[in-house]
This record gives C-alpha cells, sequence and structure tokens, in this order.
C-alpha cells in the first residue's frame, strides 16, 4: 500500500499546513456566502424558503474535500502516471459533449451524468492538461523543438472542442496556461511570441468573422459601447458593488442574485461586496495572493522540473481564473462566464479547484527520506 499512498503519518508529517489551511478556509468560505447570500435571508426575500443552493454546494465541498484529500495522499511517484490516465477519460468525455452534450443558451458545453448532473466536461480536463503538458515539455530529445511542436498538436484538439461548443473563455484561460508553460520551460523569445501571435490572431478571427461566435463579438462591442442595452448583467454587477460600499449593505440586503441569473457562479464577487463590502473581497484577494505566494516559494525549492511545471501551471490557472472573474465582474473585461475558484458556485468549478489543489499539496510535501 504504501507504494502508491503515503500513510496518514507520513502525510501529516509532510503536508504543507499552511497551504492546506488556506485551501480549506477559501473553500468554508464559498460554502459561507453560498449560504448568507442565497439561502437563508435572502430566500425568504424571495419568497421561496429554500435551502437548496446551500445544500447543493455542501454536497459538493464535501466532495471537493474528499478529492483533494485523495490526490495529496497519492505518492508522488505516481501521481504523473495518474493524472495522464485521468487525463484521457476526462478528454473522452469532452469528445463526447458535441453528440450528447446539452445545449443552454446556444452552447453545448455541458453532460447530464447521474452522479454529476450538468457536468462540465472542460473543469475536469483542466488540471490534468497541466500535468500532460508539463509532462511533454520535459521530454528531453535532441530535436530542439520537438516538445513544443508536440505539445502544440496536444493543445490544439482540445481548443477547438472548446471552440466549437462554443465557449471562448476556457479556450482563452487554456491558451494562456500552455503558453505560460512553454515560457516557463526555456522556449527561445521569438517563438514564443510567433506562438502567441498566431493565438491572438485566431481568436481575432473566429470572433470577428465567424458567426458561431457573433455572441462573443456582441459582448465585446457592449463591453467598448457603456450605452448599449447589452450590458445589462454587467451593469447591475459593477451597480451591487458600488451600492455595497466598503462595509456592503448587511447579510441577505443584496439584489444581484434576485435581478441577474447565476450571479452566484458568474458574479460571485459582486455578490459578496454588495452585501459583505469592499473590504471583504480585498480580504479574499489577499487570501488568494498568499497562497499563491506559498506555492510558488515552494517551487524554488524543488529540483523536479516536472513538479516545477506542474505547479506552476496550477497556480496560472487559479491567479488568471480568478483575474478574469474579477476582471468582469469589475467591468474591465468582457462577459466571459468564468468562475471564481473556491468561492463560486458550480459542481464542476468546485470538482476541478479540488483536483487542483490536490495536485499543489501532493507536490509541496516535503519529499520523504
Amino acid at each position: 500500500m504504501n507504494k502508491y499512498v503515503d500513510t496518514f503519518y507520513d502525510w501529516w508529517k509532510n503536508i504543507d499546513k499552511f497551504i492546506l489551511l488556506l485551501i480549506l478556509t477559501l473553500f468554508l468560505l464559498g460554502l459561507f456566502f453560498s449560504l448568507a447570500s442565497t439561502s437563508l435571508i435572502a430566500s425568504d426575500k424571495l419568497n421561496t424558503k429554500s435551502y437548496y443552493f446551500f445544500l447543493k454546494h455542501f454536497a459538493y465541498i464535501i466532495l471537493a474535500i474528499l478529492i483533494l484529500i485523495t490526490f495529496s495522499f497519492l505518492n508522488q511517484k505516481i501521481i504523473t502516471k495518474f493524472s495522464l490516465i485521468l487525463f484521457l477519460v476526462s478528454f473522452l468525455s469532452l469528445l463526447l459533449v458535441p453528440f450528447l452534450g446539452i445545449e443552454v443558451k446556444g452552447s453545448k458545453r455541458w453532460l447530464d451524468l447521474l452522479f454529476l448532473p450538468r457536468f462540465q466536461p472542460v473543469e475536469i480536463v483542466k488540471p490534468f492538461f497541466i500535468v500532460a503538458l508539463s509532462f511533454m515539455l520535459t521530454i528531453q530529445n535532441r530535436r530542439l523543438y520537438f516538445k513544443y511542436l508536440l505539445s502544440t498538436l496536444f493543445t490544439v484538439p482540445i481548443l477547438m472542442l472548446l471552440v466549437y461548443q462554443p465557449d471562448i473563455g476556457q479556450t482563452l484561460l487554456i491558451s494562456m496556461v500552455w503558453l505560460a508553460l512553454i515560457f516557463i520551460s526555456g522556449i527561445n523569445i521569438f517563438v514564443f511570441f510567433t506562438f502567441f501571435f498566431i493565438i491572438g490572431s485566431s481568436v481575432s478571427y473566429l470572433v470577428l468573422f465567424v458567426p458561431k461566435f457573433e455572441y462573443i463579438k456582441i459582448r465585446l462591442f457592449a463591453f467598448l459601447d457603456s450605452s448599449s442595452s447589452n450590458n445589462y448583467q454587467a451593469e447591475k454587477a459593477s451597480d451591487a458593488i458600488i451600492n455595497g460600499g466598503f462595509f456592503g449593505k448587511g447579510i441577505g440586503e443584496g439584489t444581484l442574485n434576485s435581478r441577474v441569473p447565476e450571479a452566484h457562479t458568474d458574479y460571485i464577487v459582486s455578490v459578496i461586496s454588495e452585501e459583505f463590502g469592499a473590504i471583504i473581497v480585498i480580504g479574499i484577494l489577499f487570501l488568494y495572493l498568499i497562497f499563491s505566494y506559498r506555492v510558488i516559494q515552494k517551487i524554488n525549492f524543488l529540483n523536479e522540473d516536472l513538479s516545477k511545471l506542474i505547479l506552476t501551471g496550477c497556480v496560472s490557472l487559479i491567479l488568471l481564473q480568478t483575474f478574469i472573474h474579477v476582471g468582469v465582474n469589475i467591468r474591465i473585461l468582457p462577459t466571459t462566464g468564468m468562475t471564481l475558484p473556491f468561492l463560486s458556485y458550480g459542481g464542476s468549478s468546485i470538482v476541478s479547484t479540488a483536483i487542483l489543489s490536490g495536485l499543489i499539496l501532493n507536490l509541496t510535501k516535503r519529499k520523504l527520506n
């Protein structure tokens, strides 16, 4: 058993308890805001008398804790092999979306599974994509750019599947993580900017000239034109932040949840700011920065390139997704429908974050002698 899984004593002795505490704190904060904003006082105001969102969120948090502990318990020698197998499984589920997916508001991004209704495969692909990509970028080959060509051939099919859904937000997120990892791996700067230019040009062409992405162009132009009628959700979210002020209107006093669909998912920062104030949001963002700093600090002490790349990819994904979510909420970025890691309501997002957290906890453990 010890060949594959650490004993509890070894796990507790070697785990970074500070990172574990930060992860659990962020997950529990998300659960608290779900309770406060969608289930108690707010539900009374909406005359629903329902704890539906909170109970569902609570179930996903329990599942998330089990997942992150499982991944952190695995022996570091087999975590990569295990993740590569799970990448294949998750990629196959992404392949099923065009055929069996559920279409919502013109996008087909979800599978309806018995144990995970409205399951979004790309969320599970993301953490294992980081592991698989990191593995490719550490391949030793005499051909100078072989690993970068291989990583391109590996990434493009995923991007094409996301483009087909369409999901331009996740397409950009995975593209940025890919670019971040090949940059960190030591690629020539000229080749890197060539990659960057090709991706940027491809996305621009899709948005501007392909009819399937008309909704992205509408959102982009609405973002640039503040008088546009397509800015309703963004305007209500920014109004909620303004109305909340520095200290907030009080628990359950916010109105964003009743005015914007899925506010507890796509606009959770605005929901929190309206009810609890900008000071709480600043404190939460500070926790993200402390968490990222702690992981980056750990990377500096690692000697293995693969572990360094995986941790860099995990932190990059969390920070990029956080930046995009907050940017949309404060209207410095167009609407993307991006969740906030740890805090947003949504089963697929919570499970994805739990896998990332488990990988981080595993690879930041002290090495056994």
